[in-house]
């Protein structure tokens, strides 16, 4: 049976034959991401797309050496194991998918998979006690080296004098991944799931300090579960994500101020004052949060805002449908 979501292995049980076949499988995937790469750039950068079309060849000359090894090795039958089914793996993100890809993002995407590439390689190599397997491994890793190198020249030779720095990318984005993408979906979860429980018991009750009980108790424990949910499903090694304390501390931190942002107003004595304060909060959150959607993941404010304005009045409703029920 193929390992499901449910029963992903973990990378450092993997056998050595399970290595190469994730390996062939992965660099199949990047032969293609690459040549769509091509594609999309062949009218405009003509240049570009043939440097990804010498990166997808190249892929293909890795990929037929990992299957000369592994036939030598264990035989012809290659185990069918890719990336989703490895915990912890980095993992391709489908912009390929989307239509009109800037240079820039094409360019940021490359670099990140030649990272994740050479990465993989380095530690496969150094699992392996074969030393044919090993010296494969380590030149597949130079050669990976080589091309994120290529990958960051791009910018430069195509987007004229006022090219990011390199290192100040780099840095901006580990900074977004180890931080602020775990943080904004704590901060989401927190803001949002908290909206039912807190608001169906200030309805339910209009006592003001078992709201604050409620929604106090509701987002601490989101923040405790979120937060250990990070920090465990992926230890940041070979998706590249940063520290996983980092990770977890981030999403349970912002997980629980997402809630207690709208249930410390309930330690106001009068009901209707801290609900209508609360409500205030619950504008800010939003706000908050279709700002770091647009100002970091690069999603449209207007579509940003409609999402969580739209999610947040639903459970709202939700809430005090059945509290004032």
């Amino acid at each position: 049976m193929i390992p499901g979501f449910g029963s992903r292995r973990r990378f450092s049980d993997l056998t050595e034959q399970e290595v190469l076949a994730l390996a062939i499988s992965s660099e199949e995937d990047d032969a293609r991401i690459y040549r769509s790469f091509a594609e999309r750039l062949r009218g405009e950068y003509a240049a570009t797309a043939a440097v990804f079309d010498g990166m997808a060849a190249e892929e293909d000359t890795h990929r037929r050496r990992l299957i000369d090894l592994h036939t030598e090795r264990f035989g012809p039958v290659i185990p069918l194991i890719r990336r989703e089914h490895v915990a912890g793996y980095y993992a391709r993100r489908p912009v390929w998918l989307a239509a009109n890809l800037s240079l820039e993002t094409i360019r940021a995407e490359a670099a990140a998979m030649e990272r994740g590439a050479r990465d993989f390689y380095e530690r496969a190599a150094a699992r392996t006690a074969d030393a044919a397997t090993r010296k494969l491994l380590g030149d597949l890793a130079a050669a990976e080296a080589g091309h994120e190198g290529h990958a960051r020249s791009l910018e430069a030779e195509h987007l004229g004098d006022g090219a990011r720095d390199e290192e100040d990318s780099t840095a901006r984005r580990q900074f977004i991944l180890t931080w602020v993408q775990p943080g904004l979906a704590g901060l989401m979860d927190g803001s949002v799931s908290t909206l039912a429980p807190i608001f169906a018991t200030a309805f339910a009750t209009q006592d003001t300090w078992t709201t604050f009980l409620v929604g106090a108790a509701a987002s601490v424990g989101a923040g405790i579960s979120m937060g250990f949910t990070e920090a465990a499903h992926d230890d940041g090694v070979l998706s590249g994500r940063g520290s996983p304390w980092k990770r977890g501390l981030a999403s349970g931190v912002m997980t629980a101020i997402g809630g207690l942002g709208h249930a410390l107003p309930y330690l106001i004595p009068d009901f209707w004052t801290a609900t209508a304060i609360a409500f205030a909060v619950v504008f800010v959150e939003l706000w908050a949060i279709a700002w770091i959607q647009n100002r970091f993941m690069e999603t449209p404010f207007l579509r940003a805002v409609l999402q969580v304005v739209v999610g947040g009045a639903l459970v709202f409703a939700a809430g005090a449908l059945i509290g004032g029920g």
